[in-house]
């Protein structure tokens, strides 16, 4: 389990990185074909086909044939990552990159707060405490202070 433990660490602080170099990269998309829209297209499709080839290549593709038979809410994630990609990539010029990447972890910490406290979509419950409070309250300092 420790060992289960450093692997997801470093592997979301690897793809916090990615996230946070991923607005700009996809901003100045946009600038070169002159459209974030389309910028945010072009990200979401390179996406799709890595996603695409990666679950055929592990043996999983039949399981996109049961995303019809789920639950229609349990589909909008793809819009929240197109909204989230357009999103950062439109803020990234305005705010730069750390308040972009600040105000990003402040709102996922606010929303996580959240879904642990209520086990929303079947995740392990986690009741809102001080501790939990305190660390999101400090990110927001942080955003605070990158920004004025």
């Amino acid at each position: 389990m420790a060992n289960q433990i450093l692997i997801a660490t470093v592997l979301m602080a690897v793809a916090g990185a990615m996230i946070a170099s991923q607005a700009p990269i996809n901003a100045a998309l946009g600038r070169s074909i002159s459209s974030p829209v389309g910028a945010a297209t072009v990200s979401f499709a390179i996406g799709f086909a890595v996603l695409l080839i990666a679950t055929i290549l592990i043996g999983d593709g039949s399981s996109l044939l049961r995303a019809v038979k789920a639950p229609p809410f349990l589909l909008v994630g793809g819009a929240m990552g197109a909204l989230f990609v357009f999103a950062a990539l439109w803020s990234v010029p305005i705010l730069g990159v750390v308040t972009t990447a600040s105000l990003m972890i402040f709102g996922q910490m606010g929303a996580a707060l959240l879904l642990d406290h209520y086990g929303a979509f079947g995740v392990a419950q986690h009741s809102i405490n001080v501790t939990r409070v305190l660390s999101t309250a400090l990110v927001a300092g942080g955003v605070i202070l990158s920004r004025w």
